[in-house]
C-alpha cells in the first residue's frame, strides 16, 4: 500500500539529520524568572514577557472577574455577536497609550498582519519590505497579490532607490521595529522621509518595541517622535503586555476601514473576555508605572555587557534581546541543552527562523530577573562557552 506520507517522514528525518529538528519543551508553571520546563526547575530566558506581567496579580484578577462576568467565550465573530464592551475599552485604552485616534484588537499579532496587508493592498500595488521581516508580514503579503519588493535589511538608501524606480501609484512600506532575532531597531524616522517623498504608507509592526520602547513602553513611534507620520502600528498583546492578542493603531479612518474589510477581524472569533480585561489592566499599569520598563532596560544592559565580556557574539542587538550567535546549527543545539542540563533554559534558534550559518541563543531578559539571576545565567554560559569551543 502507498505510504501517502512518505514525504513527510523524509522530511522530519532530514530535520533530524541537520540539526534542525525543533523539540518543544513542556512549561509546567507560569511564566515568571523561574520555571517548571519538562519536570525542572530551570531560569527561564526564552519568555517574551518583557516586564513580568503575564503572572502579575492584577492581570489575574481583572481575567477573573472578567470571566465571572461574560463567561468562557465569546461565542461569534466581533462583527456579528461578539463584540464585548471590553473589547472597546481595550481598544480606546490601547488608542490613548499609543496617541493616535483608534486602535482595533485581533486575536493576535499574526492576525493583524494578516488583517491589515490583504485589506490595503492588492494585486496593482506594490510592497517594500525589510529583508529580515517576520514571518506574518511574509504571509500577509502572500495573501495580497501585491508585488513585493525586497530591500536590504534597514538599508534606507535601497529602499529609496527601489522607491524611485517603482511604477506603482499605491505604495506601502513594511518593517518590523525591532527585529526579533538580531535586537536590532529599524531606522524608523529614515524609512519615513524616504515614504512621504515618495507617497507611499508606512506600516511598522512593533511587536517587540512596545513595552520596551519609548515612555513607558509605548513603543518605536514614540521612541523617535514620529506621532502622525507612521499610517499603520501593529502591536502585540502576547509580549510585554503579558497575555494574548492583537492590535492595529492608527487614524480612525483606518481603523473604520480594518472593521470593514479586515479578514481576520470579520471572519474569527475574538479574544477572550478574560484575556482582554488582563490586557486592559496591563495597559492601564504602564500607563501608571514605568518602573517595569526601567527594570528590565537595566537588567539587559547588565547582560549584554556581562555576555560580551565572556567573548560572546551578540551581534548588533540595541534591545532586551540578546543573541549568542554560534553560527553552526549542531554547536547552537549542544550549547541549548548544556544550558538546560545546568538549569538554565535559552532555546538553540536555526535556518528557517535565520539564515544558514547564523544559529544562534536567543536570550530574553525580563524585568522579572534579578542580578543573581542573571550572574547564574553568565556563570553556566562560561562553562558551556569554554567546553564546546565557543569562548
Amino acid at each position: 500500500m502507498m505510504d501517502k506520507l512518505q514525504f513527510i517522514r523524509q522530511e522530519l528525518e532530514s530535520l533530524k539529520a541537520a540539526g534542525l529538528y525543533n523539540t518543544v519543551h513542556e512549561i509546567g508553571s507560569a511564566q515568571r524568572a523561574w520555571i517548571m520546563a519538562d519536570g525542572r526547575r530551570v531560569l527561564n530566558l526564552c519568555s517574551n514577557n518583557y516586564l513580568a506581567l503575564a503572572d502579575d496579580r492584577r492581570l489575574v484578577d481583572a481575567a477573573k472577574e472578567a470571566l465571572e462576568r461574560y463567561g468562557a467565550g465569546p461565542a461569534a465573530v466581533r462583527s456579528i455577536a461578539g463584540t464585548l464592551t471590553l473589547h472597546r475599552e481595550l481598544e480606546e485604552a490601547l488608542a490613548r497609550f499609543k496617541g493616535v485616534e483608534a486602535a482595533i484588537a485581533l486575536q493576535s499579532g499574526f492576525m493583524a498582519n494578516l488583517g491589515v496587508i490583504q485589506a490595503l493592498m492588492g494585486q496593482d500595488d506594490e510592497i517594500f519590505s525589510d529583508e529580515l521581516n517576520h514571518a506574518s508580514i511574509i504571509d500577509g503579503i502572500r495573501l495580497s497579490r501585491a508585488h513585493v519588493t525586497r530591500y536590504a535589511h534597514a538599508d534606507v538608501s535601497d529602499l529609496k532607490l527601489k522607491l524611485k524606480t517603482s511604477p506603482r501609484k499605491k505604495k506601502l512600506v513594511i518593517t518590523d521595529g525591532v527585529f526579533s532575532m538580531d535586537g536590532d531597531i529599524a531606522p524608523l524616522k529614515e524609512i519615513a522621509d524616504a515614504a512621504e517623498k515618495s507617497g507611499a504608507m508606512v506600516m511598522v509592526d512593533d511587536a517587540h518595541g512596545e513595552g520596551v520602547l519609548g515612555r513607558a513602553g509605548r513603543g518605536i513611534v514614540d521612541h523617535f517622535g514620529l506621532h502622525g507620520r507612521i499610517d499603520i502600528e501593529i502591536g502585540t498583546l502576547s509580549k510585554a503586555f503579558g497575555v494574548v492578542g492583537g492590535y492595529v493603531a492608527g487614524s480612525a479612518v483606518l481603523i473604520d476601514y480594518l472593521r470593514q474589510r479586515a479578514r481576520s477581524f470579520l471572519f474569527s472569533s475574538a479574544t477572550t473576555a478574560a484575556d482582554t480585561a488582563a490586557c486592559i489592566a496591563a495597559v492601564k499599569i504602564l500607563e501608571s508605572d514605568d518602573g517595569p520598563v526601567k527594570k528590565l532596560w537595566e537588567n539587559a544592559l547588565y547582560f549584554r555587557e556581562k555576555t560580551r565580556a565572556l567573548g560572546y557574539n551578540t551581534g548588533r542587538t540595541e534591545t532586551p534581546i540578546t543573541p549568542i550567535i554560534v553560527g553552526d546549527a549542531e554547536k547552537a543545539k549542544k550549547l541549548s541543552s548544556m544550558l538546560f542540563a545546568e538549569e538554565v533554559f535559552a532555546q538553540a534558534i536555526a535556518y528557517p527562523t535565520v539564515p544558514k550559518g547564523a544559529a544562534r541563543i536567543r536570550c530574553m531578559v525580563s524585568a522579572s530577573h534579578s542580578k543573581g539571576d542573571l550572574d547564574f545565567a553568565v556563570d553556566k554560559l562560561k562553562k558551556a562557552g569554554k567546553e564546546l569551543g565557543i569562548i
